[in-house]
């Protein structure tokens, strides 16, 4: 008899994303996201092809309810800015936290992931991932969107 693994998909969940996208010049945000049901995150930021001196940025915001209530940065939780001049298109910057970094003193309890596109239309996409699940298999917290999940 072989004993299989926990797959991925026990063990993480796709919470939120932002579309892949040639976004012009602004700030394109996920929903808000719950921090409840897990104790580690990561936001995964996907540069495309950078328009003519395009920068991105990336960070991840707080707050005390899922309609954005209080909304503030959560301190050290944001990328170094990819920029076109830098050669960063096509590269991925990745953001990791947990619950505990969140201002639970001050009531937050809610999280999302705000991209801004600088200068000039840039494609680009974001996905937040939370891992360690406080209760059952992570798969039952995907987002809405996702369509399939194949386990082999």
């Amino acid at each position: 008899m072989t004993q299989k693994t926990v797959s991925l998909a026990m063990a993480a969940a796709a919470l939120a994303c932002i579309d892949p996208d040639a976004y012009a010049a602004s700030t394109v945000t996920t929903g808000w996201v719950s921090a409840d049901n897990f104790q580690d995150f990561m936001g995964v930021v996907l540069a495309g092809d950078l328009g003519t001196n395009a920068t991105l940025d990336a960070k991840i915001e707080q707050a005390t309810s899922a309609a954005g209530a209080g909304a503030k940065d959560i301190t050290g939780a944001a990328i170094t800015q990819l920029t076109q001049a830098g050669g960063d298109s096509n590269k991925q910057a990745i953001i990791a936290f947990s619950s505990s970094d969140l201002d639970a003193n001050g009531g937050y309890t809610h999280f999302r992931l705000s991209m801004t596109v600088g200068t000039a239309t840039s494609d680009a996409a974001a996905l937040v991932l939370g891992a360690t699940p406080r209760f059952g298999p992570a798969s039952g917290d995907d987002a809405s969107t996702v369509d399939e999940i194949v386990t082999v």
